[in-house]
């Protein structure tokens, strides 16, 4: 493999295991919303 491939590799992987690790923190830290849940207008009903 040529320098500017593993170059380009390194960069690549670096830079997506960044962006997963930023927004997977972004998640972690995140506060629960007050409101109403998006499945709350079903909890009435009864599944058959």
């Amino acid at each position: 493999m040529s320098t500017e491939g593993l170059t380009m590799m390194l960069v690549t992987e670096i830079t997506v295991t960044l962006i997963t690790a930023y927004f997977f923190f972004k998640v972690l830290v995140s506060k629960k919303q007050e409101g109403p849940d998006a499945n709350s207008a079903n909890d009435d009903e009864t599944v058959q």
